[in-house]
């Protein structure tokens, strides 16, 4: 398993449109993908689990991945968290993120 705490910059953090292209990017990895905040966690995948974190700008978190691409999974989910989530909609595709910046 491989961990990685960030802290949330996107000004909304994972509400909405953001948790929505999270859980889209971490379904791309074959590995399970957790976020934790506290004592809370969900599952990366599930656009309402993580918007139930209700985890916003400047809130640290934790993301854990296990499985065969875990240490991609937990750079590529954290990266997004840092940045500012650029409503591109193709961030994660083909499990990896584009080469603008983001890894």
């Amino acid at each position: 398993m491989v961990s990685r705490t960030v802290t949330i910059l996107n000004r909304t953090g994972l509400h909405a449109r953001p948790a929505a292209l999270f859980a889209q990017a971490a379904g791309r990895f074959s590995s399970t993908v957790r976020v934790l905040k506290g004592s809370q966690q969900a599952d990366a995948r599930s656009v309402l689990a993580l918007m139930l974190l209700a985890a916003g700008e400047g809130m640290e978190v934790t993301i854990e991945a296990e499985g065969e691409d875990e240490e991609a999974a937990a750079t590529a989910l954290a990266a997004m968290l840092q940045s500012d989530f650029d409503q591109d909609d193709t961030i994660g595709a083909g499990r990896s993120l584009p080469s603008d910046g983001f890894v």
